[in-house]
């Protein structure tokens, strides 16, 4: 096999974790050549590479063939259209963007399909992902009813808040837990239940925190089958949530505290509706424990497959283009609470990203990330989400 040279951008948290793990020979043909970062004291850390002030010149340095933009989250766009612009490989750090106008500009950037573009979604190798997934593509659950996913386990202190100048602000940041903490999620409910055709959000901008975006979701959203689900999710409580139930006309599958639990009709439920001469009880159930061991390989498994794309043309995992649904979403949601409304989805990126610029206008940080090179604090780029 032979090996991909790699260059890190931003070298917050992830990016650091990234370069170690390479550097310890965890990812099998990928070689660390290159880190960039602002922050002269994260370059220091690192030896036996090349670094670069910023990702421009790491970009354009030739010691590369391929990049993972791990920088703040308004540098993926500019950062990530600049080195597919170059004809390097490209792998983002979640989200792929801060909204759905700039995702739109990112991945039409992406012109050479032999370019791999990839996104680290690492909760894709998760094996109850998997398996759930398997289940809904077989029909296991039959016609879908109803989803749940409660998912308040992302309990953040003060502390967290106030770590980094950008974080949480419309400026620095461009949301809260939607696009800090929950893109895995809202790109997991996607890619197992397709996208709603219309959603209504409630959010509580600083309720838990003295910061001014999201810290409390609760998303209501239609499906243009029919069915319908509900999101909640939250910085502020403890001890959190993550239960994930999805109900079916064949039963009722739930997610929680690791165990795949299914609870399976001995029949249809709506056949059994219309035919049973039982006025009081449904049809007779049993429950199944579905086996599923560990986490997946997670980072470092989205990392091998981005690689083996490059040098064998393995069909990746995570599209980067797939990044949008949940960049959408979460844009949807936020549009949703702002203007006290139903959303319908396609989204309308261009008024979102006017009503987002009005927000950043009066954030209490007031320098955004800039157009081009993604020169701003990328030494606390992408501090654990």
């Amino acid at each position: 096999m032979g090996k991909v040279r790699l260059g890190i951008v931003g070298l917050g948290s992830m990016g650091a974790t990234h370069a170690r793990w390479i550097l310890e020979g965890k990812v099998a043909g990928l070689e660390l050549a290159a880190v960039a970062d602002t922050n002269a004291e994260a370059l220091a850390s690192f030896s036996g590479v090349q670094k670069f002030g910023s990702g421009e010149a790491l970009f354009r340095s030739g010691a590369v063939e391929a990049v993972l933009i791990a920088t703040p989250h308004f540098a993926h766009t500019t950062l990530g259209m600049d080195a597919l612009g170059l004809g390097l490989h490209v792998l983002l750090e979640k989200p792929i963007s801060v909204h759905k106008a700039d995702c739109e500009q990112l991945i039409s950037a992406h012109k050479n399909q032999e370019q791999v573009f990839a996104a680290m979604f690492n909760q894709r190798t998760d094996p109850r992902y998997l398996k759930i997934r398997q289940m809904l593509q077989t029909g296991d659950l039959g016609s879908l009813s109803r989803i749940q996913w409660t998912v308040t386990n992302w309990f953040r202190s003060d502390a967290y808040y106030g770590s980094s100048a950008w974080r949480a602000t419309w400026a620095g940041e461009g949301g809260g837990v939607l696009l800090n903490q929950c893109p895995h999620n809202l790109d997991l409910f996607q890619w197992l239940f397709g996208m709603p055709v219309k959603l209504r959000a409630h959010c509580g901008f600083g309720r838990y925190h003295a910061i001014e975006v999201e810290d409390d979701v609760t998303a209501f959203m239609e499906f243009k089958d029919g069915a319908t689900a509900t999101f909640i999710a939250s910085t502020g409580e403890a001890p959190g949530t993550n239960r994930l139930e999805i109900a079916g006309d064949r039963g009722r599958l739930v997610l929680e505290h690791g165990k795949l639990e299914f609870l399976r009709t001995e029949s249809s439920v709506a056949e059994y509706c219309r035919t049973s001469s039982e006025k009081w009880r449904g049809p007779d159930t049993w429950t199944a424990q579905i086996p599923v061991d560990g986490s997946g390989e997670q980072h470092i498994g989205i990392l091998q497959n981005f690689t083996q794309a490059i040098l064998e043309g393995t069909p990746l995992i995570a599209r980067a283009e797939e990044g949008i649904h949940s960049v959408e979403l979460a844009n949807a949601m936020l549009l949703s609470a702002f203007e006290e409304r139903s959303v319908e989805l396609p989204l309308d990126a261009g008024h979102y990203a006017r009503v987002l610029a009005q927000k950043i206008a009066g954030s209490q940080q007031k320098q955004v990330a800039p157009r081009r090179g993604g020169e701003r604090d990328m030494a606390n780029s992408f501090g654990r989400s």
